[in-house]
């Protein structure tokens, strides 16, 4: 057999189909794995959440084992007080539903009236069809809740082992660190430790911006739905501000049951409307002003490729695949832009260099701004001085 040439390069259709069948195969055992592996992703990112506490511990002096027991049991205490404070919510939700179900007998009455007179459909008529409507919801609902229940024990078997993990990979992030060193030996050290370097910064810059616009969108919903008279205001405002996590669908997701609520709480359906505008006034000034002010443009993906990887997310792992697509996208970038051949793909899935460049020129702009703006004050503040120092001199003379 003749030796194989070392420039020797398989035919572009043979790459091609290699690499279809391989991303194939990936897909599968990504859905097949998909509970593991999304386990596994959101561990991932919440050790990287925890790791400014635990450094900042470890640098006082406690051992890296006991901080970052430090670490899991406060961020434990804090999620366990937003879902108490939001239970609390829920419960006053609760407490308005026999005339949440008032308002909506009196609306179907009133539709039935509207049908009779419209249509000629009599009321029996219309409650026998109800009637079946309710036997096949009922069918099917049984099944539904059965996956429910099926999906929320399992959702809460993996949320006790989640701390397992999380404090696994923070014990161990050194030798992960070298792994990736050794995986990719034929690049430089410096070179793994960059690119490892801009992962977290970017997952870490997402989460905490993240955090940071769900209060303040959540701040401003609950306002205007108070403004307006909306029950459980606040509930409603910090959950439709809470599905941020899904970006671009997730607060028009929570607008739906406000708008609900108050076309059966209120008399007038301009109630509906404002809230439906205070939801898109809210999601306008977040997506153009809030996130990227906060979050800044260190997640530097635009809007068509978060979108795909969405519908991607949701199609893979449901739920979860919709809270992971933005930062594993953020992540896919960083690396296509760490390896040359896949320079092309990192830069598709980034904003154009155009809106890049002029980003940079605002922000040397706001600089010069500052400086010239300080550089007034100083002299200001100096002219000022010197003529209350001639004052002063000329009332001591």
């Amino acid at each position: 057999m003749p030796p194989i040439p070392q420039n020797f390069q398989l035919p572009y259709v043979a790459r091609l189909a290699f690499a279809l069948i391989s991303i194939t195969i990936l897909v599968y055992w990504m859905y097949v794995l998909g509970s593991i592996i999304t386990l596994l992703l959101f561990s991932i990112i919440l050790s990287i959440a925890m790791y400014p506490l635990t450094a900042w511990l470890e640098r006082r002096g406690l051992h890296r084992m006991v901080a970052i027991t430090i670490s899991i049991l406060a961020f434990s205490l804090v999620a366990a007080g937003i879902g108490t404070l939001l239970v609390y919510q829920f419960t006053d939700f609760t407490k308005m539903l026999p005339q949440l179900i008032q308002k909506i007998n009196a609306s179907l009455t009133k539709l039935q009236l509207w049908a009779y007179d419209r249509f000629n459909i009599p009321p029996s008529r219309q409650l026998n069809e109800l009637q079946k409507y309710y036997q096949n919801l009922a069918e099917s609902g049984g099944s539904m809740v059965g996956t429910a229940v099926t999906t929320t024990t399992s959702m809460l078997g993996n949320l006790s082992i989640l701390p397992v993990y999380i404090f696994f990979l923070l014990y161990y992030r050194d030798m992960f660190r070298q792994f990736f060193c050794k995986v990719f030996v034929s690049a430089k050290k410096m070179q793994v430790h960059d690119v490892m370097g801009k992962i977290y910064e970017v997952v870490h810059s997402y989460l905490s911006g993240l955090f940071i616009v769900t209060l303040i969108v959540g701040t401003l919903n609950s306002v205007g739905l108070l403004i307006l008279g909306i029950p459980s205001a606040i509930f409603f405002g910090f959950l439709a501000s809470m599905l941020l996590i899904i970006p671009y669908i997730g607060i028009l997701i929570g607008s739906i049951l406000p708008i609900v609520v108050a076309l059966v709480t209120k008399d007038s359906p301009m109630y509906a409307v404002g809230v439906a505008g205070i939801f898109f006034f809210v999601q306008m000034l977040e997506g153009n002003v809030i996130t990227p002010y906060i979050v800044g443009s260190k997640i530097s993906v635009n809007p068509l490729a978060a979108i795909i990887a969405l519908f991607l997310g949701g199609a893979l792992w449901g739920i979860a695949g919709l809270a992971l697509a933005l930062p594993l996208t953020a992540i896919i970038k960083v690396i296509f832009d760490a390896v040359d051949y896949l320079k092309p793909y990192g830069y598709l899935m980034g904003e154009p260099e155009v809106s890049k460049e002029r980003a940079v020129k605002s922000r040397k702009v706001q600089q010069i701004e500052r400086e010239v703006v300080d550089t007034i004050n100083d002299t200001t503040n100096e002219v000022k001085s010197l003529f209350k120092k001639k004052r002063s001199e000329k009332s001591a003379v």
